[in-house]
Formats: C-alpha cells, sequence, structure tokens
C-alpha cells in the first residue's frame, strides 16, 4: 500500500504541470521557447505513462483504479484538485513557468533521485531514466531566469533610474517575489521535517537518500543511531534547536540538499546583476516563509527568516 501511494503520488505530479501549463503556448516569447515547453511538456506525459505502467504491472485492480483516478484530478480544480499543493498554483506567464521549472522539478529530480534507490527495482530504473529528462526542465528554468535577469540588467544601464516595466523589462524586486513564492511552495513538496512516513519508507527500502550509493557520501546506510540537528518553533517567534532521529529527518536531509542546488543557481543569477555594476542580489526565502506543510505551516516568518506577527504578515 505505502509503495502504491508513492507511485501515485509522484504520478499525479506529470500531468499536473502540463495542465499547469497548457496556457503558456498562446503566449510564447519565441520559437525557442514554445520549443521548450513543448518538450517539457512531452517528457512529463513520459513520466506519467511510466508510473501508470507500473501501476498496471504490479498492483492488479488497486492500481488499475488509481491510475483511474489520475485522469479524473485536474491542477487546481476545487472538487478534484491534484495530490500536492504546489502542482494546483497556477502559471499564466512565463516567470512562473520558468521558476516552475527550476524550482519545482528540481524538488522533482531530488524526489526521483531518491525513488531511484528503492528495492522496488522497476520502480528504481524508471526513475533512473526519468532524472535524465528531469535535467533539461531544469536547464529550461535557470535559463529562462537568466535571460530575463540580463534583459532587466540592460534596461537599467540604459535608462537609469526608469521603471524597466514601460520598456518591456521585469524588475528585479519582481523577480525576487516570484522567487519567494515558488521556492516556498517547492520547500513543502518534501513534506514534515520530522516524519515517521519517512522513517518507514526508508525503513522498507522503498526511498533512500540523495545518492545513497554514492562512495564515501554516507557511512552509516541503516541510520539507527544518527540524529539530524534542525530547529522547532516554540510559539509566538520562539525557536529552539533539537536532534531528529535521522530516519524520521530524511524528508529534512532531502530538502537541505535541494535548497544548496538551488542556491548555485541563484549565485548564477546574481553573478549577472553583479556583472552589470547593479547593487541587488536575489535570495532564496528562509524555511520558515510561506510555509503549508512541516513545522513552519501557517506562521507570520519574512523571507529573511524573521517573526513579524500575523497582521503584518497578511
Amino acid at each position: 500500500t505505502e509503495l502504491r501511494r508513492i507511485i501515485v503520488t509522484q504520478g499525479d505530479t506529470e500531468p499536473a504541470s502540463v495542465e499547469q501549463q497548457r496556457l503558456l503556448g498562446q503566449c510564447a516569447p519565441s520559437l525557442y521557447d514554445l520549443r521548450n515547453l513543448f518538450q517539457v511538456n512531452v517528457e512529463e506525459g513520459r513520466h506519467l505513462w511510466a508510473m501508470v505502467y507500473l501501476l498496471h504491472k504490479y498492483f492488479g485492480r488497486d492500481g488499475r483504479e488509481e491510475a483511474e483516478d489520475m485522469l479524473v484530478r485536474r491542477s487546481g480544480n476545487p472538487d478534484h484538485p491534484r495530490i500536492l499543493g504546489a502542482f494546483n498554483e497556477p502559471i499564466s506567464d512565463w516567470l512562473s513557468f520558468f521558476c516552475f521549472t527550476f524550482f519545482t522539478d528540481r524538488d522533482g529530480k531530488y524526489q526521483l533521485a531518491s525513488l531511484a534507490e528503492s528495492g522496488f527495482d522497476p520502480l528504481a530504473r524508471s526513475c533512473r531514466f526519468m532524472l535524465t529528462e528531469e535535467a533539461h526542465h531544469m536547464f529550461v528554468g535557470e535559463t529562462g531566469i537568466s535571460r530575463i535577469i540580463q534583459r532587466t540588467c540592460e534596461l537599467m544601464s540604459e535608462a537609469p533610474g526608469q521603471d524597466v516595466t514601460s520598456r518591456g523589462g521585469i524588475p528585479l524586486a519582481t523577480i525576487q517575489k516570484y522567487v519567494n513564492r515558488w521556492f516556498g511552495v517547492s520547500q513543502d513538496l518534501f513534506g514534515g521535517e520530522d516524519s515517521s512516513n519517512a522513517a518507514a519508507y526508508f525503513a522498507a527500502g522503498l526511498k533512500g537518500r540523495f545518492n545513497e550509493t554514492h562512495p564515501g557520501k554516507y557511512a552509516d546506510h541503516l541510520a539507527l543511531d544518527e540524529v539530524y540537528a534542525t530547529t522547532k518553533p516554540t510559539g509566538n517567534g520562539g525557536i529552539e534547536n533539537v536532534d531528529v532521529p535521522m530516519r524520521r529527518a530524511m524528508n529534512l536531509v532531502l530538502r537541505d540538499e535541494y535548497r544548496m542546488d538551488c542556491q548555485k543557481g541563484v549565485d548564477r543569477w546574481n553573478k549577472i546583476i553583479a556583472r552589470a555594476g547593479i547593487e541587488f542580489e536575489i535570495r532564496l526565502g528562509d524555511e520558515r516563509f510561506h510555509r503549508a506543510q512541516g513545522l513552519w505551516a501557517g506562521q507570520p516568518w519574512d523571507p529573511s527568516g524573521a517573526w513579524i506577527g500575523e497582521a503584518e504578515y497578511a
């Protein structure tokens, strides 16, 4: 049952992203972007097929019914939404698409990498194949945002002090807001920081850590005696340090790897801004900001991780 649930959740994300992006072809900035959009959508459809195949092949009638339910759910549908929140977010412009492919597809990279360590070999092999295509999606996102930042910097240099929106540009502050939004909802995809489900999946050999079998990355593959240091809220802006048993912290281990990977891309964006001589730095939001899952869900923290209270947050 747990293995089937994992496959269903992963499979449900694939058509959801196509549904989110279905209108973007009507306003593509270029034929290059249109081609990338179509390639991303085709590959997402292929990933859906891979998960549905596993459900039909190995899980009998329950698997067939779960696969059928994927045809009922729709991204953003109030009655039958997709399972995970980020895949119900509207994507009506290309900056959202680029942020989605950079941040949310990067979550897909880490989820697929953890499933590629699964003891259920058909799933592990399928995910290794899917990872090769996920790289293209992240490339589309990073380079798309890079082009936007480059053009904004050019416009700011051509007409210092002018509003770049009047010249067809997107302000850097607006790009930062998009980063805040998509990084927040993408962090939620990893689940709770202290999770009994994550411990059960690891113990059963259904999921592993990122590059679990890479030589020298992890010394203990049982993770029975280790702990993972993190923080948790104590109410009204209070924070305390805690040690979570390693197996229960597997979601957090994966998410921390993800954040470091995201930061590398953000650093490359900031180099574009710095080369233009502009004093601005794009930053990833704190883990506490704009969260709907886990320890920090529904709490009023700002992007820097400071407690600001409900009124200011609203």
